[in-house]
């Protein structure tokens, strides 16, 4: 008998010992599945505009962030690549701000 009690479902990588868990009782909140749609649809409108195509490696780059209040309209979007998109920002004398 069970009487209820249901036993999480862990995610574990052997190769690397961590433990995904967390990340993916995080990813299926409703708050980040509003935000992954969001960016999806970002980058639907930029693939029918022309100026990002499926597959290319760029990531769309909202100018004003969704959390800080930016849209997803065409004026605060662009295509830039990832390792500029997704790495830290720098000052001029290459310190993170």
């Amino acid at each position: 008998m069970s009487f209820g009690l249901r036993r999480k479902k862990r995610v574990f990588n052997k190769s690397t010992g961590r433990d995904y868990t967390y990340d993916t009782k995080y990813e299926s909140s409703p708050e980040q599945k509003r935000n992954r749609a969001q960016r999806n649809a970002a980058r639907r409108k930029l693939i029918r505009k022309g100026h990002a195509r499926v597959g290319d490696g760029k990531d769309v780059n909202h100018k004003k962030p969704i959390a800080k209040g930016g849209t997803n309209s065409s004026s605060n979007l662009e295509v830039i690549s990832k390792s500029k998109n997704r790495g830290f920002r720098r000052t001029s004398n290459n310190r993170p701000k």
